[in-house]
C-alpha cells in the first residue's frame, strides 16, 4: 500500500510541475514572471525567514482581490511521505507546516503594468541540510488569468539556507515580533531628476508591542546598488513603539543618482526593537524594492547602422477628455489610447512623459495630483493600452488649441532605448464676457409717433472675440428695432445708437427690454443678455384744434382783446416748435461730440 501511495504522490507531483511549465500565466515563452526577486532570500535553520518579493501585473487587464501564498499542493508531498516513514529533505518545501502556513498574504488590486511589494514569513525546519531551496508559490485573484483561465498562477523561487549556530530555542534571538514592509502598497517609482518622495509601510505582524523602535536604511556609496543621492546625515527613524497588528508609514525624500541606472534596486533595512521597555536590543533585516527610471544599461551589440534595426512604433490612437469641452480655469480628465501599430515587433519597459505646450514660459495644462509619467512593461504588436492623467488648463490663456507632447521611450527585441515623440492638441474654450455702459434716452418721455434717441457702449471685458453683436429692443409701447453693432475684440466697445419710435402709450412702469446676442466663432447665436432702459409714451396732441389761418395776423386792437381759439394756439405751437428744435440741436450735439471723442481715440491708436 505505501508503494501505491508513493506512486500517486509521485504521479500528483508530475502533474503539478507539468502545470507549472510554459503554457500557464506565469510561465509564457518570452514574458517576464509575476514574481520577482532581485536578490536572493536566506535563512537560517529553526528561526522565522521572510521573503520580500515584487508582484508585476504583466497582462493587459486590471486585476482584483490578488493574493500569494505558499503552495499547499506541492509542500503537502514531502509531508505526506514523512508521515509514511519515509526520510524528510526539505527539496520540496524546506518549511514547518501550521495552520498560518499557508494563508493568503493579499496584495489588493494592481493595475495592469503595476507593481507591489509583498512578503511571506515561514519558520525554517531544523532537520533541513544547507544548501538552495526552490519554494512554490501560488498567486490568486478575483479576475481570470486569460492564459490559463483558472485565476491561479504558479511560480517558484530560490533561497539559501544555512544551519544556525544558536544553541537557544529557536526565535528566541530574534524574539516573538515579526516586522513585515510594503504590504498594500504600489512600489515607489521615480524618473530621474525628480525627487522621490514615498512612504513605507512597517507592519508589527505580531502581537507583542515593540519598544524603543529605529528603522535604518542601508546605505551604499556604489550607484549599482544604492540609486539615491546620499545628502543627509542619518536616514534613521525612531519610534517610541509600535503595537502588535500595528502599522506606521516611515516617510522618505531621495534625490535620484545621476548616473543611476533604470531598475529595480532592493533597500536593506536594519531594524531594531526591544520586546519590553527593559528588554534587550534586537534585530531584525528586511528588504524593500523600489524602481527608478534614468539611463539604460548600455549592451555590446556590436557596430551597426540603426536604420538595420526594427523597432516598435507606438503612435495615438485616440484620445477624449472628460468632460468633453474644455473650459480655462478647469480640471479635466485625459484618457490617451496609446497603440502598438506594428504588425509583429513587440515594445516593452515603455515610459510614457507627457509634456504641456508653453506660453511665456508657463506650461498650459497642470496637474495637481498624481504623476504625468507612466510606466508600461509590455505592449506586444497591435495591442492598445489607456493612458489616464487629471489635468488643469490655465485660467489665463487665449481661446485655441494646444499640444500636448508625448515622449516615448521603449525597448524592442532588436532596439533598445528607442525614442520617439507623438502630440495631440487639445481645444481650450474661454468663458465670452461683456456689460454695458449707462443707457442714455433722450428724451425719456415721447408722444405716440415720435422718436427717441438711444445711446450705450457694450464692452468686451472676457478674451473671446464677440461676433455679430446685435441688439434688439423688445416693449409694448414701441416698435421693435434692432441694431446691428458688429464684431467686439476683447478688451474693446462697441456703440449701440439708435432711434426708436413711440407706438403706444405706456401702461406701465415704462420698462423697455434691451436684449443683446453675438455669435462664437462656429456661428452659434448665444442665449440673449437682457438689460432695461426707461421710457415714457404718451397720448399725442388733439389734430381736432382749430389753430386757425396761419396766414392771418390780428390786428393792433385784437391782441389786447379776447382771443379766439387760433389766437389762444398760436404761441403754444410756438413753444412746442422751440422745443423740439432745442431737442434736435441736443441730440445733434452730442452725435459731434461722441464723433470727437471716437476721432481722438482713433488719432491715439494711431
Amino acid at each position: 500500500m505505501q508503494r501505491v501511495r508513493r506512486g500517486i504522490l509521485w504521479l500528483l507531483a508530475v502533474i503539478m510541475v507539468i502545470s507549472a511549465v510554459p503554457g500557464t500565466a506565469f510561465a509564457r515563452p518570452g514574458y517576464d514572471r509575476y514574481i520577482d526577486v532581485k536578490k536572493i532570500q536566506t535563512g537560517k535553520t529553526g528561526q522565522n525567514m521572510t521573503i520580500n518579493m515584487v508582484f508585476t501585473n504583466i497582462d493587459d487587464i486590471d486585476l482584483e482581490g490578488v493574493a500569494i501564498r505558499f503552495d499547499e499542493g506541492l509542500a503537502n508531498q514531502e509531508s505526506d511521505a514523512f508521515e509514511d516513514g519515509e526520510t524528510f529533505t526539505g527539496s520540496v518545501f524546506p518549511f514547518e507546516i501550521t495552520t498560518e502556513t499557508f494563508d493568503n498574504k493579499k496584495i489588493g488590486n494592481v493595475k495592469s503594468g503595476s507593481s507591489k511589494t509583498v512578503s511571506l514569513t515561514a519558520r525554517v525546519r531544523r532537520d533541513v541540510a544547507d544548501g538552495y531551496y526552490s519554494v512554490p508559490l501560488e498567486i490568486v485573484t478575483n479576475a481570470t488569468v486569460k492564459n490559463d483561465g483558472s485565476g491561479l498562477a504558479r511560480e517558484k523561487i530560490n533561497i539559501w539556507i544555512t544551519k544556525s549556530t544558536s544553541t537557544t530555542e529557536p526565535d528566541e534571538s530574534e524574539g516573538d515580533i515579526r516586522f513585515e514592509l510594503g504590504e498594500g502598497q504600489n512600489t515607489p517609482f521615480g524618473v530621474y531628476p525628480q525627487v522621490m518622495n514615498f512612504d513605507i509601510n512597517f507592519r508589527n505582524s505580531s502581537n507583542i508591542t515593540a519598544f524603543d523602535v529605529n528603522i535604518r536604511m542601508g546605505l551604499d556609496q556604489d550607484s549599482t546598488k544604492f540609486p539615491f543621492d546620499i545628502n543627509d546625515g542619518s536616514y534613521n527613524r525612531h519610534y517610541d513603539k509600535i503595537g502588535g497588528g500595528e502599522t506606521v508609514a516611515v516617510p522618505y525624500s531621495m534625490a535620484i543618482r545621476k548616473d543611476v541606472y533604470s531598475g529595480y534596486y532592493p533597500i536593506t533595512f536594519t531594524i531594531e526593537y526591544r520586546d519590553s521597555t527593559e528588554g534587550e536590543i534586537q534585530k531584525s533585516e528586511q528588504i524593500f524594492y523600489v524602481k527608478v527610471q534614468n539611463k539604460e544599461r548600455e549592451e555590446n551589440n556590436g557596430d551597426f547602422d540603426p536604420n538595420d534595426r526594427t523597432r516598435a512604433r507606438i503612435i495615438v490612437d485616440g484620445f477624449e477628455t472628460i468632460p468633453e469641452t474644455i473650459y480655462a480655469g478647469e480640471e479635466f480628465e485625459l484618457i490617451l489610447h496609446m497603440k502598438n501599430a506594428s504588425d509583429h515587433v513587440a515594445a516593452s519597459n515603455i515610459l510614457f512623459s507627457l509634456e504641456s505646450e508653453k506660453v511665456t514660459d508657463s506650461a498650459v495644462f497642470t496637474t495637481d495630483a498624481g504623476s504625468s509619467s507612466f510606466v508600461v512593461n509590455n505592449l506586444g504588436a497591435g495591442q492598445t493600452t489607456d493612458l489616464r492623467v487629471k489635468l488643469k488648463a490655465g485660467a489665463w490663456v487665449d481661446q485655441r488649441t494646444y499640444a500636448i507632447t508625448i515622449n516615448e521611450k521603449y525597448d524592442s527585441p532588436e532596439f533598445k532605448n528607442a525614442e520617439e515623440k507623438v502630440t495631440v492638441d487639445i481645444p481650450v474654450r474661454q468663458v465670452a464676457r461683456l456689460n454695458t455702459g449707462t443707457v442714455e434716452v433722450m428724451p425719456d418721455s415721447i408722444t405716440v409717433g415720435s422718436e427717441t434717441n438711444v445711446m450705450f457702449p457694450i464692452n468686451n471685458t472676457g478674451k473671446v472675440l464677440l461676433y455679430n453683436v446685435m441688439v434688439s429692443f423688445v416693449g409694448d409701447s414701441i416698435q421693435q428695432n434692432s441694431s446691428y453693432v458688429g464684431n467686439i475684440k476683447p478688451g474693446e466697445t462697441g456703440n449701440v445708437d439708435v432711434m426708436i419710435s413711440g407706438a403706444a402709450p405706456t401702461m406701465d412702469d415704462g420698462k423697455v427690454k434691451i436684449l443683446i446676442t453675438y455669435e462664437d466663432e462656429n456661428g452659434v447665436v448665444s442665449e440673449p443678455i437682457e438689460k432695461e432702459l426707461t421710457l415714457m409714451v404718451t397720448e399725442p396732441v388733439d389734430p381736432g384744434f382749430d389753430i386757425g389761418d396761419p396766414g392771418e395776423f390780428p390786428a393792433d386792437g385784437e391782441v389786447q382783446g379776447s382771443a379766439g381759439p387760433g389766437k389762444v394756439l398760436i404761441p403754444v405751437l410756438a413753444v412746442v416748435v422751440i422745443a423740439a428744435a432745442a431737442g434736435i440741436v441736443f441730440v445733434l450735439k452730442r452725435r459731434k461730440k461722441k464723433a470727437q471723442e471716437l476721432g481722438e481715440e482713433t488719432d491715439n491708436e494711431i
